[in-house]
């Protein structure tokens, strides 16, 4: 009688299992803790580090389909503006960007804004958008950093105009606080930059700022080469060649920044 009864019970124990599931038969059984409570640990990232890092990439691939639907490399599309201003403040820029790894090698620039603070020189090179424009941030072999910005006109001819730069990694005397605007005779020649207090880098982002020195240009043609028509080296002009610009969202395919002179600039990696 005794088997018997022990062969109804197990059938029965059984079918709960098979209608109720697992879970529902653990909670008929007396809870024991053998182990204590077990620490979770989370080894893919927590889904809002994910959702933020995934936030940031949607926001990119937003703003290079923006600027690629735009005619003109130089704009002020409120569009444009807008995701730059949501990538700056989204927190997922690398720390540090001015002396990141990320931040060396060649970048293109896709997007500039329309000031009348830049140089009339600079608005008519940028403008022409046929013409792909890069920025070179390399360590020269004399452990300089340089800063170059080069105008590809085709495979054999460029212009590029060099700048020796300043961060913290690599900081340069000569570069110290700008003191003129730059108007000659109330007049924009070579661009109208901000200075004092309204100069000053911003606290909240330490290692965001490239000083530089504008230092050299030529038309690269080839075995010629035909200086730029800027003296760079004149003394009188040495205060009013220098700049900075804040690089205010970083990553390693997306570069935003914005210079002394007010314009913002977004520029994507190239390939090594």
């Amino acid at each position: 009688m005794a088997k018997r009864n022990m062969r109804v019970v197990s059938v029965f124990l059984l079918l709960v299992i098979v209608l109720t599931g697992a879970e529902a038969f653990q909670n008929l059984l007396p809870k024991i803790d053998f182990l204590g409570e077990i620490p979770k640990v989370d080894i893919f990232g927590s889904p809002s580090t994910k959702q933020k890092k995934g936030g940031a990439v949607a926001l990119e691939d937003r703003l290079i389909q923006a600027i690629e639907g735009q005619d003109e490399r130089l704009s002020n599309s409120e569009e444009i503006a807008s995701l730059v201003m949501k990538l700056e403040d989204s927190g997922e820029s690398l720390e540090r960007p001015a002396v990141a790894p990320e931040i060396y090698g060649r970048w293109r620039l896709m997007h500039t804004t329309n000031d009348d603070t830049s140089s009339p020189i600079q608005r008519k090179a940028v403008d022409t958008s046929k013409f792909n424009i890069y920025q070179d941030i390399v360590v020269s072999e004399e452990n300089k950093l340089i800063v170059s910005q080069v105008v590809k006109f085709s495979e054999a001819a460029e212009l590029r105009v060099d700048a020796v730069a300043s961060t913290s990694d690599y900081p340069v005397p000569e570069l110290t606080e700008r003191k003129s605007t730059g108007k000659v005779l109330g007049l924009n020649i070579l661009g109208v930059s901000v200075v004092g207090q309204e100069a000053l880098p911003d606290p909240d982002r330490p290692d965001s700022r490239i000083d530089f020195v504008f230092d050299e240009g030529n038309f690269d043609f080839g075995p010629l080469k035909v200086p730029y028509p800027v003296p760079f080296r004149l003394p009188i002009l040495r205060d009013w060649v220098k700049g900075w610009i804040d690089v205010t969202y970083l990553s390693n395919r997306v570069r935003i920044s914005r210079g002394n002179k007010g314009t913002t600039f977004v520029l994507v990696k190239e390939e090594d």
